[in-house]
C-alpha cells in the first residue's frame, strides 16, 4: 500500500501543534493541519504489509490493539498517497461514522499495532484519518443523506454520546424513524461536555449533530428518561429502545478531609468550563474558577491531563498532578510488546503547556493523599501525601506499600478526582427493569439485548468506560441488532 518503500524514506511527522505558551491564551484546538505534501508522504509510509494489525480491534494484555471499528486504514493510506482524497472519504465512512471524532480524540490504538512500529515509529494514521474527513467537508463532499424509503418502525434511544450517534445514524440509513434523548441542553454526551475544545471544539460536534438532523433524526433535549418521560413511555410509544447513557458514576475518595469546600469532582469541573463557553446556564456545583489557586488533580489519566489544561487557562498558580503508579519507560518493555498498545512515556499536550508555563510536568508519580485539611470556615488549605511503592507479597500479588519519611504538605485551595467512573447510574435501570452486575447493563457484546425484551444496550453503560472507538462500534452493532430484531434480517453491516 502507498509506496512499497515509503516507510524506508520517509520518517514519522505528527501534525505540528501551537506554541504552548500561545495557545493557553485561548480555548482552540492546540494542533494544526499538516499540509498535503506532508500526507502524501505519511501515507506513503504505510507499507504493504500482507496482514494489517491496525485494523484487528481487540484486547490484548488488558488494552486495545488495532482498530475497534476496523477501518480499512491501508487502503486510504494509499488513495491518499495516490491523491484520490474523495476516494479516501468514502472507504473511511464506509466504517466510521464520525472520524471528525476519532481523528481527533481516540488514543489510536491502531499505531500501537501498526506493522512499521515493530521497528521503527508507526504511521500517522490518525492525522491521516483527520485529514481525509476534513477536507471531505471543506470541499462539500459531505451532504445529507435523506433515506429513500421509511419502514414505519420507530426507535427512541437514551443518551447521545457516540454510541448514541452511532446508533442513531445506522438505524437512519437503514429507513427507521429514530429520536434521540438527551437531558442535557446539547447533543454529544462526552465529545460536547467531557472532552474539553482544546482536543475537539465544540462546533465540530454541532456540525454532525446538524448533520444528523437534516437526514432526519430527531433530537429531544432537555428530556431525562426516566424523570420527564418514564421508561414505559417510551416502551409504549417506541418498537425498540437502545441505552446509551454512559458510565457516568464517578468514582470518588474515601479520605479524611472530603467534605472540603474546594474538592470537586474532575468532570464536575471540565462540564462546567465547557457549558460556560457555550453560554449556557451552569449550576452552582459546576461554577469553579481555578485563578490564583493552588490545584491538585488527583488521578494519572486523560480526563486528569483535561484538568491541568483547564486550570492553566483559567490562570491557576500553580498545577500538580498525582498518579499512583511509577513513571512510564521511555520504550516498550519485555512484557509490553507489539501489537499491544505501547504503555510508554509521552508528553500530552496538558503537560508540555504546564512545563512551557512553570518550567516543569506537573505530574508526580507513585502519590498516596492521606487527608485533606480546611480552614476554620471549612475552605480546602492543603493536602497531605506519602510516597509509595508495589512490591510482591507471598502470593505474588502486587501489593501497595508506604515509604516511611516520605510525607509531604502540599498547599492546595483546589482539588479535582480524577479517578475513573464506576458504571452508570442506576435509577434509570430500575425503571427499565434491566439487569445489571456492578453497574454495568447486563447485554452480550455483540447482541446487545438485555434481559427487557426489545430494550438494547451499548456502549459505556454495557462495557464499563472505554474508548469512543468502542463506542461507535457498539453502537453500529447493536443498530445492526436491532434492524434484525424489527426486520427478521438487517441491512446494516
Amino acid at each position: 500500500m502507498g509506496k512499497t518503500t515509503g516507510f524506508l524514506e520517509y520518517e514519522r511527522e505528527e501534525a505540528k501543534e501551537r506554541n504552548p505558551l500561545t495557545r493557553l491564551n485561548d480555548w482552540k484546538e492546540h494542533t494544526e493541519q499538516m499540509d498535503d505534501k506532508t500526507l502524501h508522504e505519511q501515507s506513503a509510509r504505510c507499507m504493504d504489509c500482507a496482514t494489517p494489525f491496525c485494523h484487528i480491534g481487540m484486547d490484548i494484555g488488558g488494552m486495545t490493539s488495532g482498530c475497534p471499528i476496523h477501518n480499512l486504514i491501508p487502503e486510504w493510506n494509499d488513495l491518499v498517497y495516490r491523491g484520490k482524497w474523495k476516494d479516501a472519504l468514502e472507504r473511511l465512512m464506509k466504517t466510521n461514522n464520525f472520524p471528525e471524532f476519532t481523528g481527533r480524540v481516540c488514543p489510536a490504538p491502531c499505531e500501537g499495532s501498526c506493522t512499521v512500529e515493530i521497528s521503527s515509529p508507526a504511521v500517522t494514521i490518525k492525522n491521516i484519518e483527520q485529514a481525509i474527513i476534513d477536507k471531505g467537508f471543506e470541499n462539500g463532499w459531505i451532504t445529507p443523506r435523506i433515506p429513500a424509503i421509511r419502514t414505519g418502525k420507530k426507535i427512541a434511544i437514551v443518551g447521545s454520546g457516540p454510541a448514541g450517534l452511532a446508533a442513531a445514524d445506522q438505524l437512519n440509513q437503514a429507513g427507521h424513524s429514530v429520536t434521540v434523548y438527551e437531558r442535557a441542553e446539547r447533543a454529544g454526551g462526552l465529545l460536547t461536555y467531557g472532552i474539553p475544545n482544546m482536543k475537539l471544539e465544540k462546533e465540530i460536534v454541532e456540525r454532525r449533530i446538524q448533520l444528523l438532523t437534516q437526514e432526519g433524526i430527531d433530537f429531544v433535549y432537555s428530556t431525562e428518561v426516566g424523570k420527564d418521560i418514564t421508561a414505559d413511555q417510551l416502551k409504549e410509544q417506541y418498537d425498540s429502545v437502545i441505552l446509551c447513557v454512559g458510565a457516568q458514576k464517578q468514582r470518588d475518595l474515601v479520605l479524611e478531609g472530603r467534605e472540603a469546600k474546594g474538592v470537586h469532582y474532575a468532570m464536575d469541573y471540565l462540564t462546567g468550563s465547557t457549558r460556560g463557553l457555550l453560554n449556557e446556564n451552569v449550576p452552582a456545583h459546576q461554577q469553579i474558577d481555578a485563578r490564583d489557586k493552588d490545584v491538585i488533580v488527583i488521578g494519572g489519566g486523560d480526563t486528569g491531563a483535561d484538568c491541568v489544561a483547564t486550570a492553566l487557562r483559567q490562570n491557576c498558580r500553580s498545577i500538580t498532578q498525582f498518579g499512583k503508579y511509577p513513571k512510564l519507560p521511555e520504550a516498550r518493555t519485555p512484557d509490553n510488546m507489539w501489537p499491544e498498545l505501547p504503555n510508554i512515556f509521552t508528553m500530552d499536550y496538558a503537560y508540555e503547556e504546564a512545563e512551557a508555563k512553570f518550567g516543569k510536568d506537573p505530574r508526580q508519580y507513585t502519590v498516596q493523599t492521606k487527608k485533606l485539611v480546611s480552614d476554620k470556615e471549612g475552605n480546602l488549605k492543603e493536602l497531605h501525601t506519602v510516597q509509595t511503592v508495589f512490591t510482591t507479597d507471598e502470593e505474588g500479588k502486587a501489593v501497595l506499600k508506604e515509604v516511611p519519611g516520605t510525607e509531604k504538605v502540599w498547599p492546595a485551595q483546589l482539588v479535582f478526582i480524577a479517578i475513573g467512573f464506576e458504571g452508570t447510574e442506576q435509577p434509570l435501570l430500575h425503571q427499565f427493569g434491566v439487569k445489571a452486575t456492578n453497574q454495568i447493563i447486563e447485554a452480550k457484546h455483540g447482541d446487545y439485548r438485555t434481559n427487557v425484551d426489545g430494550v438494547f444496550a451499548a456502549g459505556d453503560a454495557r462495557r464499563g468506560q472505554s474508548l469512543i472507538v468502542w463506542a461507535i462500534q457498539e453502537g453500529r452493532e447493536a443498530a445492526r441488532e436491532v434492524d434484525k430484531y424489527l426486520m427478521g434480517s438487517t441491512v446494516l453491516a
